[in-house]
């Protein structure tokens, strides 16, 4: 039986960041992955998604003469992201790494390899796996998620992509733009629902102009495989359409990589996606703290690293801290970007009522849009009371760039009329906060109670 102060189960972006403030606080830290360290981030998530949107940018700017095979590229920068991510890395950092399935045998002691741990303090980070929706025929045919889209070792001629979130439109885009024919089948009635309409309508449009069939209120009712690659037999409007392609990509969402970690056995509560906790990111067991997808409620690798770090110090420390969620901000890396922080407009207007005001600037209509021909996007402001920030949606250039610059105002509360006297350099994408922020400040003016006296005043005068 081994001894640790605090074991992290889970080496991806929560639990790297909890092991690593753990072990930097002088505690004896043992982190187990059941793979390898880095987790879904660095081998099948943000990292070379990233890198394919990238090779597929390229591609699309050269006119689609690029003929090399994208995944070895990919595969080369996730080994050098995981050169800063490896059990080496983590050892000389104080965090004793071990590869293997952890599975509770108590309320405090793991199994591993055979081997027992026991800890004062446990920080489950083990994130989420892809989500396979029961659709009949679906589990007996070949399909891709993001955890093997990233192994093949050619472009299919042609793919399905099953799911119009962030994921799936991200890489139906990339994907596309290296020439396979896309079709993306959305059972709702538009991509993207979780953004703002109108940004998510400017994706909608670049999709359809590059090539990309989108099959929206579309209900997936059957998938086969077939001699030369799959089917899949869709429900829209009533209508039966049975669609083909040589490979399936699902991208519905995630579902929970909790099975076979014997909670039971630990006294922890799960949920349907992970595992239940409290404010603190406490679970049932109150020597056990999750963070990241496993606790919810969001899975951005940004808010998996957030928590880590605050289930870390709560675990460790007499003083503790609740997760905060009032200030989430996300992008989804398409071309152009979109980006949010904050509500919705409807969201908006039920808490806040006739106090929202709405502000919007098209990066057409900006310089720097000028000099780039088929710029096209817009940003949106939602303020509240003395001009705070309440929402923010972007879908442009740079859009995860700019979304910055308001999640820093939006966190420490400043007014967004003061953006107007901060210097923007010019001509760049980051002055359309500029723009608008002028706007904010001329109706504030225009809206103080003297100022509309002495305008309403002057009005009744016959000024020559």
């Amino acid at each position: 039986m081994q001894n640790y102060d605090v074991i992290v189960i889970g080496g991806g972006g929560a639990g790297l960041s909890a092991a690593f403030t753990t072990a930097g606080f002088g505690r004896k830290t043992l982190l187990v992955e059941k793979y390898r360290t880095g987790g879904e981030c660095t081998w099948s998530g943000c990292i070379p998604s990233k890198a394919l949107i990238h090779l597929a940018e390229l591609n699309h700017a050269a006119g689609g003469s690029t003929a090399d095979n994208p995944f070895k590229k990919v595969d080369d920068v996730r080994q050098l992201v995981y050169t800063h991510e490896s059990p080496e890395v983590l050892e000389e950092r104080g965090v004793k790494t071990l590869i293997g399935t952890a599975r509770f045998i108590g309320r405090d002691t793991i199994e591993v390899n055979g081997e027992s741990f026991k800890a004062k303090r446990f920080i489950l980070a083990v994130g989420s796996r892809a989500l396979v929706p029961p659709v009949p025929g679906l589990a007996e045919t070949p399909h891709l998620t993001n955890e093997s889209l990233f192994e093949l070792e050619k472009l299919p001629e042609s793919a399905l992509v099953m799911g119009g979130g962030p994921i799936g439109i991200e890489m139906a885009q990339a994907l596309s733009r290296l020439g396979v024919k896309i079709t993306v089948v959305e059972m709702l009635k538009a991509i993207l629902f979780r953004e703002d309409p109108d940004t998510a309508e400017v994706i909608r449009e670049k999709l359809i102009e590059e090539g990309v069939t989108l099959l929206t209120g579309a209900k997936a009712i059957e998938a086969a495989a077939r001699k030369n690659g799959i089917s899949l037999t869709v429900e829209t409007d009533g209508k039966k359409e049975i669609l083909q392609a040589e490979a399936l990509l699902v991208a519905v969402g995630r579902g929970t990589a909790t099975p076979g970690m014997n909670l039971e056995a630990a006294g922890v509560k799960t949920s349907p996606k992970g595992v239940e906790v409290n404010k603190k990111l406490r679970t049932s067991n109150p020597i056990i703290y999750a963070a990241g997808d496993v606790a919810g409620p969001y899975a951005f690798s940004h808010m998996a690293e957030y928590q880590g770090v605050t289930a870390a110090m709560n675990a460790i420390l007499p003083f503790k801290k609740s997760a905060s969620y009032k200030h989430v901000a996300w992008t989804t890396f398409t071309d152009p970007e979109i980006a949010r922080a904050g509500m919705l407009e409807d969201e908006a207007r039920k808490a806040y009522g006739k106090r929202v005001k709405v502000y919007t600037h098209r990066f057409e209509n900006l310089d720097r849009g000028r000099t780039i021909p088929g710029t096209r996007g817009l940003v949106k402001i939602i303020l509240g009371p003395g001009s705070k920030i309440l929402g923010a949606h972007i879908a442009g250039p740079r859009a995860g760039e700019l979304i910055c610059e308001i999640q820093v105002m939006k966190t420490l509360g400043i007014g967004f009329h003061k953006l107007k006297s901060v210097i923007h350099p010019y001509p760049t994408y980051a002055d359309i906060l500029r723009q608008i922020s002028k706007k904010v400040a001329l109706d504030r003016i225009l809206e103080n109670p003297l100022v509309r006296f002495a305008r309403s005043f002057s009005g009744k005068k016959n000024v020559s």
